[in-house]
C-alpha cells in the first residue's frame, strides 16, 4: 500500500488550542504528526479585532484512506469538511480585520445592524480606504448630535483596525448613508452662501465643523469664479470663511 500524506487544518484562539482540538480530531499524538503553524492569531486591543490562530497537522500513514482535508473551529461543535478542490477566496487583510472589529464593537453596543465593509476607491498615490455601511432599523443614536457618535465610532474603530494591521489606514464608518446625505447638505449650503456673498460683497462664516467637512466646502467652491474660502480659528471650532474674490 502507498503512503498518504493527510493534512488537517484547525482554528483556535490560540495555536496550543489548535493542535490540541487537531490531536482529538484525528484521535493521535502530537508525535504521530508535524505541525505547520499557519497564523499565530492575534489578540486585539481590549480583546477586540482577535484574529484566531490556525494550524495544520500533517500525517503519513499506510491506508489512510479515511481522512480528508478538514477545516475545524473550537467554536463550533461539528468540523466543516472542505472538499480539497474547492478554492477559498479570501478577502483582503484590512477589510477581514475592520469586518471583525466592527461586528465585535457593535455587538457590545447589543446594536442589531446589517455591515458591509469593502475598500474604497482611490488615488494612485494614496492607500485606498476601508468604508464600513451600517444599515438597520432606528440607528439614529450610532450617529449623534453634531455627529459626535458615529465620530467616535469611527475613531475607536480606526485605533484598533490600525493596531492590529500594524500600520494606519484610512478608514470610514457611514450609518444609514448620514454621510452622503451631510456631504450632499454641504455642497448645497457651500453654494448658496456662495451666491450671498457674491451678491453682497460681505464675507461670511459658516458654523465650526470638522476637517472632513471644511473639506468638502473648500472643494465645492475651489473652481467658482467669484468666492474664495479659508479655514479659520482652532479645532473644534475651526470654521470655513467665503469671501469675495480679490
Amino acid at each position: 500500500m502507498s503512503e498518504e500524506i493527510t493534512k488537517l487544518e484547525v482554528i483556535a484562539p490560540s495555536v496550543e488550542e489548535a493542535i490540541e482540538n487537531g490531536l482529538q480530531e484525528l484521535g493521535l499524538t502530537e508525535a504521530d504528526v508535524e505541525v505547520e503553524i499557519l497564523d499565530e492569531g492575534k489578540k486585539g486591543l481590549l480583546g477586540l479585532g482577535t484574529r484566531q490562530a490556525r494550524v495544520a497537522l500533517k500525517i503519513k500513514r499506510r491506508g489512510a484512506d479515511t481522512f480528508s482535508k478538514v477545516t475545524v473551529s473550537s467554536e463550533k461543535e461539528k468540523s466543516q469538511v472542505q472538499p480539497a478542490d474547492e478554492e477559498v477566496l479570501g478577502e483582503p487583510e484590512e477589510v477581514e480585520i475592520a469586518r471583525e472589529v466592527i461586528e465585535t464593537i457593535l455587538e457590545k453596543m447589543h446594536v442589531n445592524a446589517n455591515i458591509s465593509v469593502r475598500l474604497g476607491d482611490s488615488d494612485s498615490d494614496r492607500i485606498q480606504p476601508v468604508l464600513i455601511d451600517i444599515e438597520g432599523n432606528d440607528l439614529s443614536f450610532l450617529i449623534g448630535r453634531k455627529a459626535e457618535t458615529i465620530n467616535a465610532l469611527q475613531f475607536i474603530t480606526s485605533l484598533i483596525v490600525g493596531r492590529e494591521l500594524g500600520r494606519w489606514i484610512p478608514l470610514q464608518i457611514d450609518v444609514q448613508h448620514y454621510r452622503m446625505r451631510r456631504e450632499d447638505e454641504l455642497r448645497k449650503l457651500a453654494r448658496r452662501i456662495a451666491d450671498q456673498v457674491a451678491d453682497t460683497g460681505r464675507n461670511q462664516a459658516l458654523e465650526p465643523m470638522p476637517p472632513n467637512e471644511r473639506r468638502i466646502i473648500h472643494l465645492e467652491l475651489h473652481d467658482h469664479p467669484l468666492v474664495e474660502t479659508e479655514s479659520e480659528g482652532e479645532d473644534p471650532s475651526r470654521k470655513v470663511i467665503v469671501r469675495v474674490k480679490n
